[in-house]
């Protein structure tokens, strides 16, 4: 189910729209994005920064990269994270990652941490979802959403979406943003003896 891309969530992505329709539309609203104080970031990239090959798949033995989020408002119970392509076309944005079980405290997932439960992601398995572009995907941007519940979601590791949307939907009471880009890389230069 999509939804249109609302004011609030055009804003905080910079003024660009979402055009994969992302969870968080559905979701929380502006008076719940940042409540509290409440923020998701990342050590490895400033929001709306690149992420580094090492998170995709243009590069060998690649990981998740580490995320950190501050507390958030009283009465949250646990906090999910939806990991969207929010550049995928028409339709609901491909889920790169699908978490929830993670503390409803100040915490962090460092870089390659395998979360407490994972759902199925967009290719159906339950890691992280490695970024791949083509050479005419152009930028793409990968939008971490991050949502403070006031219930313990109940549903089982391999869960789909659908299901963990379903769960949260009426209870989410603070969400939080983190924007990585990513553009195919620049293939090296290849160098024979004639240029040495």
């Amino acid at each position: 189910m999509t939804h249109p891309d609302p004011a609030w969530l055009t804003r905080a992505l910079g003024g660009t729209p979402a055009t994969g329709h992302l969870s968080i539309a559905r979701l929380a609203d502006a008076e719940s994005l940042g409540r509290g104080g409440f923020a998701l970031s990342s050590p490895a990239f400033p929001d709306g920064g690149e992420l580094d090959p090492s998170f995709t798949a243009h590069e060998e033995d690649a990981v998740a990269p580490p995320l950190e989020w501050t507390a958030p408002p009283a009465g949250a119970a646990e906090l999910v994270l939806i990991v969207e392509d929010a550049d995928a076309g028409a339709g609901e944005a491909p889920c790169h990652w699908l978490v929830w079980g993670l503390p409803a405290q100040r915490a962090k997932l460092l870089e390659g941490e395998a979360p407490p439960r994972t759902g199925k992601n967009a290719s159906g398995n339950s890691e992280w979802l490695l970024p791949r572009l083509g050479a005419d995907d152009g930028t793409r941007r990968y939008v971490f959403q991050l949502f403070a519940s006031d219930v313990a979601l109940t549903a089982r590791p391999g869960a789909a979406r659908e299901d963990i949307v379903k769960a949260l939907d009426g209870h989410v009471v603070a969400a939080a943003i983190l924007t990585g880009s990513f553009a195919q890389p620049e293939e090296d230069e290849q160098w024979d003896d004639g240029d040495i």
